[in-house]
């Protein structure tokens, strides 16, 4: 009655997978991936990289990016703390999903020193400056 069912083209019986069944099924139960796993764009700017991770929903105080050496770490921590239940308290529907994920990338050969972080409209946008590349200095070597 609550449940709207998408359009799916696997359906067909020729080519029927039991696997997909269970998949959509723990979709359904736990929640799309969308929600645990963020997605991200990367762009290429020239001097810097954007990376713009995908937040919705989050206040910024739910949002944490932490440097560890070479690895930088987004975390969000959705709480449930307000939800909707019926007259009996229990749920007639729930498809928000709450808990915590992390997503963590390679900043070799970022200043790492100056990567700038803001968090605006459900998107956390980190700048990421480019070392120099240094060429190793040239020198004559003698023959002996």
């Amino acid at each position: 009655m609550f449940e709207l069912v998408p359009y799916s083209k696997k359906r067909n019986l020729t080519f029927y997978n039991p696997f997909e069944e269970l998949e959509d099924m723990q979709r359904r139960f736990f929640g799309e991936s969308a929600v645990r796993d963020f997605k991200t764009d990367i762009r290429d700017n020239g001097e810097n990289y954007l990376l713009e991770a995908e937040l919705p929903g989050f206040k910024k105080e739910d949002i944490s990016v932490n440097l560890e050496g070479d690895t930088l770490t987004i975390r969000a921590e959705r709480n449930d703390s307000t939800e909707e239940k019926d007259s009996k308290g229990n749920y007639i529907k729930r498809e928000r999903v709450y808990g915590s994920f992390s997503r963590s990338f390679d900043m070799t050969g970022i200043r790492t020193e100056d990567i700038a972080a803001a968090y605006e409209d459900g998107i956390l946008k980190l700048t990421l400056p480019k070392k120099q590349e240094t060429l190793p200095a040239s020198r004559k070597l003698e023959i002996a």
